[in-house]
């Protein structure tokens, strides 16, 4: 049994936001079919409680994000790759994603989708952290500005990988790097 998180956002809070966030998408698109990007692990159960509030219709496609480390010259570097992102030339296209920290990976994945030439190319997201921002990148649509904690609930992961499933969002301690970073170096001191 997974035991509770401190409450940060509650189930009731999270429906109001992104009812509203539905409405001005509704708005702003209407009349026009929205092509939703959907940035998959944490930002399927936003993307889906939101499409749900968008009037226009809408058409899912959906993008896994991988993160892989090298070596080059000598030197260790983080890579961000993507599956295939849709062909969406002259079409209205909105990325959408349950956490904006850095912007680094929606800046790049936003900077790919524009190569195709979309009518429109709008972001949005549930948490946009805004303290932790490495790129000049803003969402058209935001459903809070967070803290820079570790949230969990409401499809994000928590550092073991569960909590994904609670209806609302809590604040876990400790970031999941840290953590297992700590817990790596701990068995590498008992070997």
């Amino acid at each position: 049994m997974k035991s509770a998180l401190p409450r940060a956002y509650s189930s009731q809070q999270l429906a109001r936001r992104v009812r509203s966030m539905g409405g001005a998408i509704s708005r702003d698109y209407k009349g026009r079919t929205v092509d939703v990007v959907i940035l998959f692990e944490n930002g399927f159960v936003f993307a889906a409680d939101l499409v749900r509030k968008i009037a226009p219709r809408v058409v899912c496609h959906f993008v896994r994000v991988g993160v892989r480390d090298l070596q080059f010259s000598g030197h260790d570097r983080r890579e961000l790759y993507f599956s295939r992102p849709p062909r969406l030339g002259n079409r209205d296209v909105l990325l959408v994603d349950a956490v904006m920290q850095s912007g680094v990976t929606q800046d790049f994945l936003m900077q790919r989708l524009q190569e195709d030439g979309p009518r429109s190319l709008r972001l949005a997201v549930l948490f946009d952290k805004t303290a932790d921002r490495r790129v000049n990148l803003k969402p058209d649509y935001f459903g809070f500005v967070a803290a820079s904690k570790y949230l969990a609930g409401y499809g994000l992961s928590g550092t073991s990988g569960g909590y994904g499933n609670l209806p609302y969002v809590g604040v876990q301690s400790g970031h999941p790097g840290r953590r297992a970073a700590a817990r790596r170096a701990g068995r590498a001191r008992t070997k």
